[in-house]
């Protein structure tokens, strides 16, 4: 299949956000993409909780989703929706992503399981689960493009969600993000190169970039990784724009034959020794 990634530098609208999901689709449909990738909080980047509060709806009545689906059914269009802020349990958020077919129908979806709560070094710490609510669920999708893993940004850090994906049949794994450029220039690369060769899947990640209305800068870097651990895209860390890539799904079965690691998993236990001082 041949992917177009998106890297967008979000605004605090969801207008300005469809205006420019309507360009990225027109323009990957032209390009002959089966499917349109984009990053993390696509539909609406916020990070003022209360300004939030008066534009994030429930799922059902999003205008960013339905934008989207809309996008799809008029392009014949695989849509990845990224992620965009949705309601969700007490008073809090979810990080919530879509996968859109090309009849305009939602055919998955799946809110990130683990919230960026960190404190990097010379900045104020970053609590995303004091506005959004953890999902409980990983999402597998048999589509006619292949197996879909879907995940979202610091999902990233957690190899075991990746191992199950894979041990589930998926042959790409999205992580729509919007990293840090501390946690982008000392990890991004690194962890998404991780992912791929250890579960021998193709990992997607359309990324933010650039400094957005809310006054976050992201690192961007759009990667499509293959399963042998390549880089087959990356977008750098400047411009917005549309890469197109072509996922060849033989390379899965090939990468999987040559180092089959995910048979060879074995139970173990954790020997602690303790010394004695001097010794």
């Amino acid at each position: 299949m041949k992917l177009a990634i998106a890297q967008m530098c979000s605004a605090d609208t969801h207008a300005a956000n469809i205006d420019t999901l309507r360009d990225l689709a027109a323009r990957a449909a032209g390009g002959g993409a089966d499917m349109l990738c984009l990053p993390e909080v696509a539909g609406l980047m916020n990070a003022d909780f209360k300004t939030a509060q008066t534009q994030v709806v429930d799922a059902a009545d999003d205008p960013f989703l339905a934008a989207a689906r809309e996008a799809a059914a008029a392009h014949g269009l695989w849509i990845h929706a990224g992620s965009t802020p949705v309601r969700g349990p007490g008073g809090r958020f979810l990080n919530h992503s879509a996968l859109v077919g090309p009849g305009g129908a939602i055919v998955a979806e799946y809110d990130k399981i683990h919230l960026f709560d960190v404190t990097l070094e010379g900045r104020a710490p970053i609590g995303e689960s004091k506005r959004f609510a953890p999902g409980r669920t990983g999402v597998v999708v048999d589509t006619p493009l292949g197996v879909l893993g879907l995940a979202i940004c610091y999902d990233l850090r957690f190899p075991a969600l990746a191992r199950a994906y894979a041990k589930a049949g998926a042959e790409v794994i999205f992580y729509p993000s919007a990293f840090t450029v501390p946690t982008g220039r000392a990890h991004w690369e690194i962890l998404l190169r991780a992912r791929a060769i250890e579960t021998g899947s193709w990992v997607v990640a359309a990324a933010q970039v650039g400094r957005h209305a809310d006054g976050r800068e992201t690192y961007g870097h759009s990667l499509v990784v293959a399963p042998w651990g390549e880089v087959a895209l990356d977008m750098g860390g400047t411009e917005t724009g549309l890469g197109l890539v072509d996922i060849d799904r033989a390379a899965v079965s090939r990468a999987r034959g040559q180092v089959p690691s995910l048979e060879h998993d074995r139970p173990f236990d954790i020997s602690r020794v303790e010394t004695v001082d001097g010794i």
